[in-house]
């Protein structure tokens, strides 16, 4: 319960408030609300707030999955069919692939059921129901604030999660606390761990564009992939068995291979990973003036020295595909969001909010000192927050250190007794270097090292860096203003580990010992900034979260009690959320206008032969030239629809989004922001805002006439137009 004149952020909060911008917000589907259904309906639903979410009956919510560990699937077949998008695929797509069977160069569908390939480490998460604990959870914390509040809820939260969970039907209950701390719902889910890879394209269509169109528009990329979820012969959850069959799901979406035009209506069903949308001014500046300038630079440099070893060699491409692409995409999304903060003044429109909160807050009691008590916060903390990002960043960016500071805990078990349990720790170790040896690309890391190292001197203040580090440093491989002074100290913890070597690593476990670890030269460059960082300024930063988190809930139940009529959803936090819009074209410059869809002619003009990231598969340049769409041509355009712009509010998670027509069919996959808007996460833009998707009417062709697979196609439940009278 909370204090009598704050407002309860429960189910009342969310059905009766109404909605503040145009094709703005993540809702939860439990929790539309007549006004937000009734907005949806406006603009064309043709489904029941029923058929949209139910407990009792199957609905679409249950046809939609969190895939893996960050992204969202959708069943279309009755045998259990998965499609998401290529990169959500990727990790499982590499790790399938060898040089003699290089699914991610060539791509890869199974003609039958026992072609299928295993995806170890796969899982799929189907929502079961979602409960409002507020009330329980509220009960529990009167009365408290700060770490004391923080330290109970955490431990009510277990509590509650526990209430709702069965190992043994692997149902587990997950409470996302929303609006900053001020409502908690319980989210309970099934998971499958018997995944199957079933088809990708070659990454030449699944990833079109590479790093050059990534998070732009117009975009051409096929970023599709296909896998099947397979369950003990119960239906129940198993682990991976040849007696597993196909999962009968509760619901599967049905696929228009209709068209679309632009003004049609598109919703979106997903799971969106973050925002923080009622973020302060003092947390934008915080981003534009450190945190991502900061990370921008630091993932540039190992993304650079990834890519020069990357294309010389076929089999360092596969090795350092997964890892690249994940660094890249947020290297790029990061740098534009700085760039769309300071373009729409973000900055100064939090702080016209803030002023007119400021103003209210003056006449109510526990308000009026918030945004004191803020910027002292920050004021606090600034100093210390761009080292953290280079701990996160650059210190840890090298893939040899990060292991290395792994093993901290090995090396605490080693001299404190009674610790943990050596056996263990050191089976735990072992298995770590086999998947980190497994991984490694020596000649980039050892560049990577070599560069961080010397940006971490520049950059960190002299008073913050480790007692006696550079100096040792500079007293055995030269001056530190050098680049080779670095190189020659990278080349010396290369050449020194017993990391990399297995008869010195297995004496090592036969006989442990701490000083072997700790004279180790990666061990020891992992060791001194670590204990430099937790030793001395970790703390800086609990405080400054604590801090933060609890003056964030306390904001944004003001911003609720000055004003009760105003419709809120809450941030993402990548639990279940439906967002609606139009598909829609858009004019992001002076004479620039953008239609809403691409074609195969665009991929054509894109086309440069033995490109790193605009080569074609031959098989798609043949059929293009032919025009050989089949019952997938856009006959408006005589040509095959790649992709198509709508102006849905997602974000990171949404990826392998289904993107549905107004009676919930299946039109597309979502898979990308557009640049214009990347200041999304903070704040969403109602006039550039648009969400990149790839065309189903594309993906199936590449599965049909690309792929030779009409044996997928027969699984789904195709919605074709209607033939015309005449």
């Amino acid at each position: 319960m909370i204090y009598p004149k704050r407002i309860l952020l429960t189910i009342v909060l969310s059905t009766t408030l109404l909605r503040s911008m145009a094709d703005e917000g993540m809702w939860l589907p439990l929790l539309l609300g007549e006004q937000v259904y009734g907005d949806m309906v406006k603009k064309g639903l043709k489904l029941t707030k029923e058929q949209l979410y139910s407990i009792n009956k199957a609905s679409l919510k249950d046809a939609i999955i969190i895939f893996g560990r960050g992204c969202t699937g959708e069943i279309v077949s009755n045998d259990g069919l998965i499609f998401t998008n290529h990169h959500c695929g990727y990790d499982a797509i590499a790790s399938s692939s060898s040089i003699e069977h290089n699914y991610l160069r060539d791509g890869f569908y199974a003609k039958s059921r026992q072609e299928e390939i295993p995806a170890r480490g796969l899982t799929a998460d189907f929502l079961l129901k979602i409960e409002d604990v507020t009330k329980e959870v509220e009960d529990s914390l009167k009365g408290l604030a700060g770490d004391e509040r923080a330290t109970r809820q955490q431990s009510v939260l277990t509590s509650i999660n526990n209430r709702f969970t069965d190992v043994q039907k692997s149902i587990t209950g997950r409470i996302s606390p929303l609006f900053k701390g001020n409502q908690f719902l319980v989210f309970v889910y099934q998971r499958y761990s018997d995944i199957r890879l079933v088809g990708t394209p070659p990454e030449s269509i699944g990833k079109f564009g590479g790093d050059t169109d990534n998070w732009e528009w117009p975009r051409h990329t096929g970023d599709f992939s296909i896998f099947r979820i397979y369950a003990g012969k119960n239906g129940e959850p198993s682990e991976y068995s040849t007696d597993d069959v196909p999962l009968k799901p509760k619901y599967f979406l049905p696929v228009s291979i209709k068209g679309l035009k632009d003004g049609d209506y598109a919703m979106i069903y997903g799971y969106p990973g973050s925002t923080n949308r009622y973020e302060t001014s003092f947390g934008v500046k915080q981003k534009i003036d450190v945190d991502n300038p900061t990370l921008v630079k630091l993932r540039d440099i190992r993304l650079k020295y990834m890519f020069e070893e990357m294309k010389k060699d076929p089999a360092v491409k596969l090795q350092l595909a997964s890892s690249y692409a994940s660094i890249a995409n947020y290297w790029k999304f990061f740098d534009g969001e700085s760039k769309q903060l300071i373009k729409y003044g973000i900055y100064d429109q939090k702080k016209a909010q803030e002023a007119a909160f400021q103003q209210w807050a003056e006449a109510h009691t526990g308000y009026d000192h918030l945004f004191k008590d803020w910027a002292k916060a920050y004021e606090d903390w600034r100093p210390y927050s761009r080292h953290r990002v280079y701990m996160n960043e650059g210190i840890l960016g090298s893939p040899l250190i990060a292991f290395a500071a792994s093993l901290q805990e090995l090396e605490y078990t080693l001299v404190k007794p009674g610790y943990g349990d050596l056996k263990k720790a050191l089976q735990a170790a072992g298995e770590a270097r086999k998947n980190f040896v497994k991984q490694e690309n020596k000649p980039s890391d050892q560049h990577i090292l070599a560069a961080i190292t010397q940006s971490y001197y520049t950059d960190i203040d002299k008073s913050q860096q480790p007692i006696g580090f550079y100096e040792a440093i500079r007293s055995s491989y030269g001056p530190l203003q050098e680049d080779a002074t670095y190189q020659k100290y990278a080349a010396a913890v290369f050449a020194g580990t017993f990391l990399f070597d297995d008869a010195r690593w297995n004496a090592f476990v036969n006989r442990p010992e701490a000083n072997l670890l700790q004279e180790d030269p990666a061990y020891k460059h992992a060791a001194a900034f670590l204990r430099n960082w937790q030793g001395k300024y970790l703390s800086f930063y609990q405080q400054f979260n604590s801090r933060n988190n609890e003056l964030g809930r306390l904001y944004l139940k003001g911003i609720i009690e000055k004003d009760p009529k105003k419709v809120r959803y809450p941030d993402a936090t990548f639990t279940m959320r439906v967002s609606y819009g139009n598909v829609k074209s858009y004019s992001p410059r002076d004479a620039v206008h953008y239609d809403y869809v691409t074609t195969l002619s665009g991929v054509l003009e894109k086309y440069v032969p033995g490109d790193y990231e605009f080569d074609l598969p031959p098989g798609l340049v043949e059929h293009a030239k032919k025009k050989d769409f089949g019952q997938y041509v856009d006959k408006q355009r005589n040509d095959l629809v790649v992709g198509f712009i709508t102006t849905n509010d997602i974000t990171g998670g949404n990826s392998g989004s289904p993107v549905l027509n107004a009676n919930g069919e299946l039109i597309g996959l979502a898979f990308d922001g557009n640049y214009e808007a990347l200041s999304h996460k903070i704040a969403f833009d109602a006039q550039y805002n648009r969400t990149i998707c790839v065309d189903i009417r594309y993906v199936l062709w590449c599965i049909d006439k690309l792929g030779g697979a009409p044996n997928i196609i027969n699984e789904l439940k195709l919605v074709r137009p209607v033939a015309s009278v005449r």
